[in-house]
């Protein structure tokens, strides 16, 4: 792998598009980096060149369930797991049928129910975090909706259930301070609010659109679960395939971008505790020589590059590194024979330290026992024409910004 030219490899056009309009069901609750829904399509249609017809695939970083939901729609077996249970209640209600007729009668109750409460947990008694971001006003209206929620459909497990959570975890960033398409949490002193009723009713007429539009009727087993897949056992996958795309090594923590959701839907009273655990995490506790000496010879060289200009952030590459070589074995193991798994990931740069992620990835692979690895390469657009980011988050043409790569690597490797 050391002679290996990444950035020789070709960009591949089956994988830049689509061929059909992202349906509206992806598009349920925002998500930051969410994964392309043609990537399943094109993966699935992939390996059935080689006449390979996978039974049941699987998502190991399924995040709000692009995967499950076209596995879903194309009646085929579905296993996945994430360690946010933001994103796996995304996920089960994405890849979920529901009734319209009781959405509707659902809907009716929870407006009944709001109109008519008096009694709910107020702004004075709020966690501190959401005190910060919200007024009030918006608080305490948002603490009624959920109230309503809850008693209407009193069934913590009910899909129903989940359907006007996942509604009401979508309206929590409009209905807050925080900055409009902002990437990083940032308060916005200008934001001109809308009212949370307002809010809710046009996410619930939209989901209730996007389902009628995706109108799948298969009925495959889906099942989904909030756990970290690096502590979860190989027993009764029986996988063909794993479609499925990792974390970035630099990407700004998921939980700072979720935790107004598990904030609000009681996951945690301190959404700090989400960054435990989780690969690509700052929590990095060993010696980060002792480290080094554990990872393959591509990691070994990008950390020991990192260690010369960020100690800190070379020990967090170094954990991720060591966490990916894992997946790479975990993925093998869970995988029947002749089976597949699809990668997507991308580099980044750290003070001008390239950070390989596609090169270290293809490596753990081949020693995990994977063979005739395929890389290839899709831009991921050809909108992004400004390839920085500033201390915000946000695009910017400043080149003392961090660089963001407008290309992805496909990873393929068969069992």
């Amino acid at each position: 792998m050391d002679d290996l030219d990444i950035d020789s490899i070709p960009i591949d056009p089956f994988w830049n598009v689509g061929d059909e309009q992202e349906l509206k069901i992806h598009r349920i609750h925002a998500y930051p980096a969410k994964f392309p829904a043609f990537i399943t399509t094109k993966a699935l249609a992939y390996v059935r060149k080689y006449n390979f017809f996978p039974n049941k695939i699987g998502d190991i970083f399924c995040g709000c369930g692009t995967t499950a939901c076209e596995a879903r729609r194309n009646n085929i077996d579905f296993w996945g797991c994430d360690i946010n249970p933001v994103a796996t209640l995304i996920a089960e209600v994405k890849s979920h049928s529901f009734q319209k007729g009781r959405l509707e009668k659902y809907y009716n109750e929870i407006i009944d129910v709001y109109s008519s409460l008096n009694t709910f947990p107020s702004f004075e008694n709020a966690n501190p975090r959401l005190q910060y971001w919200y007024t009030e006003t918006q608080y305490n209206d948002l603490s009624k909706l959920k109230e309503a929620i809850l008693t209407a459909i009193p069934n913590k497990n009910s899909m129903y259930q989940k359907f006007f959570l996942c509604a009401f975890s979508n309206i929590l960033k409009p209905a807050s301070k925080w900055l409009t398409k902002s990437i990083k949490p940032q308060v916005d002193p200008n934001k001109s609010f809308v009212s949370v009723m307002t809010l809710f009713n046009k996410q619930y007429n939209f989901m209730i659109k996007a389902y009628e539009e995706n109108n799948v009727h298969e009925e495959p087993d889906i099942t989904i679960k909030t756990t970290n897949f690096l502590e979860e056992n190989n027993d009764s996958k029986n996988l063909d395939m794993i479609i499925t795309s990792p974390p970035y090594v630099t990407s700004y923590e998921y939980a700072d971008l979720h935790q107004l959701s598990t904030l609000w839907l009681g996951y945690t009273s301190d959404y700090r505790e989400f960054r435990k655990g989780t690969i690509g995490s700052d929590f990095c506790h060993e010696n980060i020589e002792n480290e080094i000496k554990l990872l393959n010879s591509s990691g070994a060289e990008i950390v020991t590059k990192m260690k010369a200009v960020d100690k800190a952030k070379a020990k967090s590459v170094a954990k991720y590194y060591l966490d990916m070589q894992t997946v790479a074995q975990k993925s093998y193991n869970i995988l029947n024979e002749r089976g597949y798994v699809l990668f997507v990931i991308g580099n980044t740069e750290y003070k001008s330290v390239r950070i390989d992620n596609a090169l270290h990835l293809s490596q753990s692979l081949l020693e995990a026992g994977f063979s005739e690895l395929q890389i290839t390469k899709r831009k991921i657009s050809n909108k992004i024409l400004t390839p920085y980011r500033d201390a915000n988050g946000k695009f910017s043409s400043d080149a003392s910004g961090r660089k963001i790569y407008s290309e992805e690597f496909i990873v393929i490797g068969k069992k």
